[in-house]
């Protein structure tokens, strides 16, 4: 039961998370936090590997859709999966240091609370410092692969707002740099997890229904992007951005709740 309901949610998340450039973590990690079935690592675990699927199927989709300035894509990237690798070994840090998972699940609800309101101040692309250079292009793609790695969320709402901000990007191009830079930072994250604790404390039958929903979400969430509107998009993406908060915020208050 509890896989069916996942796929359900993860078709329904990376599908919208593709349209809007966050991808479905942003949206399956809280969700799955509010469920409760598995542990904040099996959760996160799960998510990235949703996250990980769709980018791959939405990346080699959009290319019909967008011409991609691949140099920009690859520096972007590699400072992504610098910043994965960091930001998994934080996050293990920080389940080792705290002894209730709960603890760490309310650090990344409000990092990504904060992360939500930064993103919603520059969504509608009025401000940019149009910065240059192969070293803002790695710096700003570390930052995003460190918060997508460390909140679980694959890139979330942050990716988007940071290319628009820094880099004075249309929507839609954001929104594709986006998913670039998840595929590579969720990428860095599970080649850490293999290389440090291993796959053995995850369920990993649940993948028949995490990996196959990815795929499903991933193409759908391009196609609909190649034939929306810039300004529907960042409708989407504003809107996302309001459910995501109500949520973590939800989530945040059953947590001191109880």
């Amino acid at each position: 039961m509890t896989g069916v309901l996942y796929f359900i949610i993860i078709i329904l998340a990376n599908t919208v998370g593709a349209i809007s450039g966050m991808g479905g973590g942003v949206l399956i990690k809280p969700v799955f936090d509010a469920i409760g079935a598995h542990s904040v690592p099996a959760i996160t675990f799960y998510s990235t590997v949703a996250v990980l699927t769709m980018s791959v199927v939405s990346t080699l989709r959009q290319r019909k859709n967008l011409v991609i300035d691949y140099p920009v894509a690859g520096l972007i990237s590699l400072g992504a999966i610098i910043g994965g690798m960091l930001g998994n070994v934080v996050f293990e840090s920080l389940l080792n240091w705290l002894a209730a998972e709960k603890s760490v699940q309310l650090i990344q609800i409000v990092l990504t609370i904060v992360t939500i309101g930064i993103s919603y101040l520059v969504s509608e692309g009025k401000w940019s410092l149009h910065l240059k250079g192969w070293y803002w292009y790695s710096l700003v793609g570390l930052s995003l692969g460190f918060l997508a790695s460390l909140l679980g969320i694959g890139g979330g709402p942050i990716n988007v707002a940071m290319l628009l901000l820094c880099f004075g990007m249309s929507i839609k191009s954001a929104t594709v740099y986006s998913i670039i830079t998840i595929l590579f930072s969720q990428l860095a994250k599970i080649l850490t997890i293999a290389s440090t604790t291993g796959f053995g404390r995850y369920d990993l039958k649940l993948l028949y229904y995490v990996i196959p929903a990815a795929v499903i979400g991933g193409f759908l969430g391009a196609l609909l992007s190649g034939r929306l509107k810039d300004q529907s998009v960042r409708r989407v993406y504003q809107v996302i951005l309001f459910l995501v908060l109500c949520i973590n915020g939800y989530n945040g208050i059953q947590i001191l709740l109880g």
